[in-house]
């Protein structure tokens, strides 16, 4: 049995020794006991068979487990009626789920109808949540189909925050769209947390995902077995053993540079001198690369600059160091203008310097 344990905070969603078998033979859970703390992302991963749903399923009661004690708030979830356990936990998973035959905003609408609320105020309800996931007043007025995958995705999310429920179960809720879209999901889920603080258990096969959104981390592996499950930075640095690591993939020290801001890496001014010379605008704000020694001179072309802020992360830096001809990455202030640069060497120090401190 492996027991992941949250440290500081209010215990929402527990897991005693739960195991789940089904008659033929199959184990989707095994013994798991684990902790999931109040206001944050619990991301559970693994490959296909893992009991990474089962697990979440057990939450709201789609899937009762064999042995053991899932419990909400301190109290066994099975003591209480699962329709009513339903209304109070919001669901979201893969392609939405939303009713075909009901314009967007009566599919936002549909759980506050559940529970009583008059229907101007469930609409009115909807009419708001349409904007926080940031979609228009219009859309609300349009059918399931006629909208896109991203967008149903949106309204999934809606739909679920509607009678502000205090746990958020999502079942690869971006799994069906594309990377550019997914990654729009995603930080419009991080937007929404920041806001709202709910109690979020997430699962996905995506370890990048898992990285990106996770407070916390669980890796699965098949037969339901929890290996390890730790804050993002943590499991990067010291994975539990050969399963995780290569479940975490080669480039786990590219991961961990991607959770690391650039905040305490320290700028420099911009040198006079030099062949590359990073020049601004009237405004402030970077312009790009000049090279003053090609046969232009001052005249020549300017090399497009991808400036950075404190919020970027080490990885940015690092991929526009190399990308830069100049091997420096170009800082500004969150107006856009230019503070200094900081060097490819320093972003290394600094990488390897996190790298050690995260695995101590």
């Amino acid at each position: 049995m492996t027991i992941c344990s949250p440290g500081k905070g209010h215990l929402v969603i527990k897991f005693d020794a739960v195991s789940k078998h089904y008659p033929n033979g199959t184990t989707a859970v095994d013994d798991l006991s684990i902790e999931l703390p109040e206001g944050g992302i619990t991301v559970l991963v693994g490959s296909s068979g893992c009991g990474k749903t089962t697990t979440l399923r057990m939450v709201n009661r789609m899937v009762d487990p064999t042995a053991g004690t899932v419990s909400l708030g301190g109290r066994d979830v099975r003591a209480v009626d699962a329709a009513e356990l339903r209304r109070g936990i919001g669901y979201v998973i893969q392609q939405a789920g939303l009713f075909p035959h009901r314009t967007v905003l009566d599919n936002i609408a549909t759980v506050p109808l559940l529970l009583g609320w008059g229907r101007r105020k469930a609409r009115a309800r909807a009419a708001e949540l349409l904007e926080t996931v940031g979609l228009t007043a219009e859309a609300g007025k349009r059918y399931p189909h006629q909208l896109s995958g991203g967008q149903q995705q949106r309204v999934g999310v809606a739909r679920a925050l509607a009678a502000d429920p205090p746990v958020l179960l999502m079942d690869e809720p971006f799994g069906a769209v594309d990377p550019v879209v997914r990654t729009q999901l995603q930080n419009e889920l991080l937007r929404l947390q920041a806001e709202l603080k709910k109690t979020i258990v997430f699962v996905t096969h995506d370890i990048d995902e898992a990285v990106r959104l996770g407070d916390r981390i669980a890796v699965f592996r098949t037969g339901g077995h929890l290996v390890q499950c730790a804050p993002p930075a943590e499991l990067l640095a010291r994975p539990a053993d050969d399963f995780v690591a290569d479940f975490l993939g080669a480039e786990r020290g590219l991961k961990l540079l991607s959770l690391t801001p650039l905040a305490d890496v320290p700028y420099e001014p911009v040198a006079e001198g030099g062949r590359w010379q990073l020049v601004t605008s009237p405004d402030g704000t970077p312009a790009g690369w000049r090279d003053t020694e090609g046969p232009e001179g001052d005249e020549a072309p300017l090399l497009p600059v991808r400036a950075l802020r404190d919020t970027d992360s080490l990885l940015a830096a690092l991929n526009e160091s190399v990308a830069s001809p100049a091997g420096a990455v170009a800082r500004v202030d969150a107006a856009g203008a230019l503070l200094g640069i900081t060097t490819r060497e320093r972003i290394h120090e600094h990488g390897s310097r996190s790298h050690a401190e995260a695995a101590a």
